[in-house]
């Protein structure tokens, strides 16, 4: 695996296995680090469908509207590294904020619908930042598949959007919530839970399945402790987002009553 730092050492690795000449496809996992079994998943896959797999590892201060969230967000990189070479990662990007933002953000994508529900009515200027970087990304790399995770499945969704509306030639993948076995969906947020917090966290996901109405998970899970930022069911798929013990957990799941 070779790490990578800027885009002109991207450009130099891009010529080496002549891509336009032999018709290699290049898979794009794009991941703020602090990686897990649902990162882990995503590498596998792009390595099993493509020739080259690239995972790329930045900390967007972008998309933070919380100063603390940024400041608290877990970093590792050298077990990262440990972790997704044997997963099949060729490359891994880890570039620093004047890499990708030589403008200093002056220049954004912005969606005016879906990225204003959801996570994105307590977290203004949230998308703005995910799309953004996620564009630099595609138009660095070209790749022919991007993975996402549906954990954030509004996440996917918006970025699936933004590569149609722009034309883009790279497919948006996505990939299913990988799981502990408690049903708790892997999060890199995880890490910040004390050992109750690990214990009570996997009742969040135990609501969402219930079959119940949004309204009595939410009383539900004010019950078991949590803060509820929403519970919502929106095109036959329920989502939520909640804090516990101040670190901010979301989910979704099918959902047809």
């Amino acid at each position: 695996m070779i790490t990578i730092h800027t885009a002109a050492e991207w450009y130099t690795e891009e010529k080496s296995f002549c891509r336009n000449t032999k018709n290699k496809t290049v898979g794009l996992v794009p991941t703020m680090g602090a990686l897990h079994k649902g990162h882990l998943s995503l590498v596998e896959r792009s390595e099993r469908e493509n020739d080259v797999t690239v995972v790329s590892i930045f900390v967007n201060p972008v998309q933070f509207n919380n100063k603390s969230d940024l400041a608290s967000y877990p970093e590792s990189l050298e077990d990262d590294c440990r972790l997704i070479e044997p997963a099949g990662a060729d490359y891994v990007f880890v570039p620093g904020y004047e890499e990708l933002y030589p403008d200093d953000y002056r220049y954004r994508l912005t969606e005016t619908s879906l990225s204003k529900t959801l996570c994105g009515a307590s977290r203004p200027g949230h998308f703005d930042g995910v799309l953004t970087v996620v564009m630099k990304l595609i138009q660095l790399f070209r790749p022919e598949r991007a993975y996402f995770g549906e954990k954030d499945f509004q996440q996917y969704r918006l970025v699936d959007g933004m590569s149609k509306a722009f034309f883009l030639r790279t497919e948006i993948v996505p990939c299913p919530v990988i799981r502990e076995p408690s049903g708790l969906a892997y999060s890199s947020r995880n890490r910040r839970l004390s050992a109750e917090g690990r214990a009570r966290a996997p009742l969040f996901h135990r609501a969402l399945t219930s079959g119940h109405s949004p309204e009595k998970i939410r009383e539900q899970l004010e019950k078991d402790g949590f803060i509820v930022d929403y519970v919502t069911e929106s095109d036959g798929r329920l989502y939520g987002a909640v804090y516990l013990e101040e670190v901010r957990l979301i989910d979704n799941v099918e959902y047809h009553r």
